[in-house]
C-alpha cells in the first residue's frame, strides 16, 4: 500500500493530526498524545523497550514503563511517520505537523563582540565553550521524566521574544531564535519546569552568561540561559518545580530575562508548548 493510499483511508482519532495505527500481525499498542506542529512534538505510550521511528530512522527505545517523546523541528515538513517495533510487530502512525508562524526580532546596540567576535582569545573561548555545552546536548539519559508534565520555569512579566523568530542583531540577520525569552527583574527564582538530570551547569559563558540544561529522558533537554545565579550542579537529579538559580541578564542579553530553550535530539522545540504537557494513558 503507497503512502497516498494510507493518507486517504485515514479516520480521525481525537488527536488532530493523527492517524490510526496501521494493522500487523501482532502490533504493539500506540497512543499518542501532544501538539503536532512545527516545533511542537508527541509523548507516545507503547510497549515497554519497542524501537521508536520517525520517517523510517530509529530515534532509540521507549522506557522501561512504555514512554517515549519525538520533536518536530522549527522546519519540518507538513507529513511524518512514526512507527514502533518489536519482536512481535509493529505499529505506525502518519502525522499531519501544522506550520509555525515565526516574526523578525530586530536588537540593536549590543557589543559587537556578542555579534560579529574578531579576537583570537575570544574565538577560541566560544569555541571551548561550544565544545562543554555540545556535550550537555548529547545527554539521553534512559528515562521519562517528561511523562509528568512541565511548567512555566520563572514567573515572568511578559514574553519579550518569541520562539523561532528571524533575529537581526545589531543589523546583521543572525540565526533564528530558538528559545522563548520571559522578562522578569533580576533575582526571580528560576525553577525546574519538569523532573530530570541536571547536565550541565556554568556561569560565566560569553553568549549565555549562566546557564543550566536538564535531561529529562530520552534526548530531550531544555536549557535556562543568562542567569545571574545557579543553584544546581551537573549530575544533581531535579525534582519538577525545585530552584534552579535566578533571572539575570549575563551574555548577550540587553535585559534580565530567562530564554528558554528545549532540544530533542538536535532539534530545535519551542518549549512553552510543553506546558501542560501529558502523556496518554498505555493500553
Amino acid at each position: 500500500m503507497n503512502r497516498r493510499t494510507v493518507l486517504t483511508a485515514l479516520v480521525g482519532t481525537g488527536l488532530s493530526g493523527l492517524a490510526p495505527a496501521s494493522t500487523f500481525a501482532k502490533p504493539p499498542s500506540l497512543a499518542l498524545a501532544g501538539k503536532l506542529k512545527q516545533c511542537g512534538y508527541a509523548i507516545g505510550a507503547t510497549q515497554p523497550r519497542a524501537t521508536v521511528f520517525v520517517d523510517g530512522l530509529s530515534v532509540g527505545r521507549a522506557s522501561a514503563s512504555g514512554y517515549f517523546v519525538v520533536g518536530f523541528d522549527r522546519d519540518a515538513p507538513p507529513l511524518a511517520e512514526l512507527m514502533v517495533e518489536t519482536d512481535d510487530g509493529r505499529a505506525t502512525q502518519i502525522l499531519t505537523i501544522a506550520p509555525g508562524t515565526y516574526d523578525t526580532q530586530r536588537i540593536e546596540g549590543l557589543p559587537q563582540d556578542q555579534v560579529t567576535p574578531s579576537d583570537p582569545a575570544l574565538l577560541e573561548r566560544i569555541h571551548t565553550e561550544a565544545v562543554r555545552k555540545a556535550a550537555g546536548f548529547a545527554s539521553d539519559a534512559d528515562a521519562d521524566a517528561f511523562r509528568t508534565g512541565f511548567d512555566w520555569p520563572v514567573q515572568y512579566t511578559r514574553v519579550s521574544a518569541l520562539f523561532g523568530g528571524q533575529r537581526i542583531l545589531n543589523g546583521i540577520a543572525e540565526r533564528p531564535h530558538y528559545g522563548i525569552d520571559l522578562a522578569a527583574p533580576v533575582g526571580t527564582p528560576i525553577v525546574a519546569p519538569g523532573a530530570g538530570t541536571v547536565c550541565f551547569a556554568e556561569t560565566g559563558l560569553h553568549y549565555d552568561g549562566g546557564l543550566v540544561m536538564i535531561d529529562h529522558g530520552q534526548g530531550l533537554v531544555s536549557m535556562y540561559l543568562h542567569m545571574s545565579r545557579i543553584d544546581v550542579s551537573a549530575g544533581k537529579t531535579i525534582g519538577r518545580g525545585e530552584r534552579l538559580g535566578a533571572v539575570g541578564m549575563e551574555g548577550r542579553a540587553t535585559g534580565p530575562h530567562c530564554c528558554w530553550r528545549m532540544k530533542w535530539k538536535g532539534r530545535n522545540l519551542d518549549p512553552s508548548l510543553m506546558v501542560g504537557a501529558t502523556a496518554p494513558p498505555r493500553a
